[in-house]
């Protein structure tokens, strides 16, 4: 089944988690850009990368393409079109692990660096068109705009992924306050289902409190408009309460010193619950999410879904792995 049928007939749908945050920790991605060359010069690494996410319960392997955009990666990797490259191998990884399971790619395209210079919508819709050129070769299963700030540019980006032919979610990089130029969440709920969206919400720049507090007021502003549109949620998997209205990237902290901010698999569970409850069905996380997080929702969502990932086989459920521990007092933990 497709994405749509699957939210259609109740499913949860488990996104994936952190490739860009993740992978610069190992070593294999440049702080910065935070373009995705690595499916180029390490592909090795996001291929496990993505297996571990499936492992994990994930039902959806988003293409690594984030700022894989002409705009972002001219000089980078090779004289001929580093974009077109990285964003080619990417799909061809996705596809490579989603077919081990049951799971779908989802080809992703992200905010560019021109908007805030120039706000010329021939160009930005020209660089994302080159992007979705490669998605239809390669024949994605449905597609992903994600990480905007500016709801403007992100219905620019809808329009184009609509071209498709193909169903598109839209998540923009918001809290309650609503994207950089005033626009509330609810307004840009509306405009991004207007513009074409099947699914929308929120990804990024804030922690699982918070994205839930924007979805939920989303999930009004489409009510109180007469919109449906199904709800996905990918928040950071950081504690991020003292954020300010551009999220995480305004802190200190950020990018290197983020690790005591790191949620725990309880407080994933948590999230994955509420998401559920606050009626999202597309559940995920972005960065600082890793493999065991997705686990944690799978594991929480689990008799929604009527499954365990495969991850869970070696991973007793609240703890309860502890009861074989030779210290007693570990094991009445």
């Amino acid at each position: 089944q497709g994405i749509l049928e699957r939210l259609d007939s109740g499913e949860v749908v488990v996104g994936d988690g952190s490739f860009l945050i993740t992978l610069e920790k190992r070593g294999y991605v440049k702080a910065g850009l935070w373009t995705s060359e690595a499916v180029v010069e390490h592909p090795s690494a996001v291929r496990q990368l993505h297996m571990e996410f499936l492992r994990a319960g994930s039902n959806v392997m988003q293409t690594f393409t984030f700022s894989a955009s002409e705009d972002k990666m001219e000089s980078q990797v090779n004289d001929n079109g580093a974009g077109g490259t990285v964003n080619t191998a990417a799909c061809d990884l996705a596809r490579e692990v989603a077919n081990k399971g049951d799971a779908l790619v989802a080809g992703g395209i992200c905010q560019t660096s021109l908007y805030k210079h120039h706000k010329d919508e021939a160009r930005i819709k020209k660089l994302f068109r080159q992007q979705l050129e490669v998605f239809t070769r390669k024949n994605v299963d449905f597609l992903i705009a994600e990480y905007f700030e500016h709801a403007e540019e992100a219905v620019w980006a809808v329009e184009v992924l609509k071209e498709a032919r193909k169903p598109v979610a839209a998540t923009m990089c918001i809290g309650p306050e609503g994207d950089m130029h005033g626009v509330t969440p609810e307004e840009c709920a509306v405009k991004l289902v207007k513009a074409g969206a099947s699914i929308v919400g929120v990804n990024c720049r804030f922690g699982p409190c918070t994205s839930l507090k924007t979805m939920r007021l989303m999930k009004e502003g489409l009510w109180a408009s007469g919109l449906k549109a199904h709800l996905m949620v990918q928040p950071l998997g950081f504690h991020m309460p003292d954020c300010g209205k551009g999220g995480f990237v305004d802190l200190p902290e950020y990018p290197f010193a983020l690790e005591p901010r790191v949620a725990t698999r309880w407080d994933i569970q948590k999230y994955a619950r509420e998401a559920y409850n606050l009626g999202v069905r597309y559940i995920g996380g972005c960065c600082g999410f890793e493999p065991y997080h997705i686990r944690a929702i799978a594991e929480e969502l689990a008799p929604e879904r009527g499954f365990l990932p495969p991850s869970s086989d070696k991973h007793g459920s609240w703890g309860s792995g502890l009861n074989t521990h030779t210290k007693p007092w570990i094991r009445a933990r």
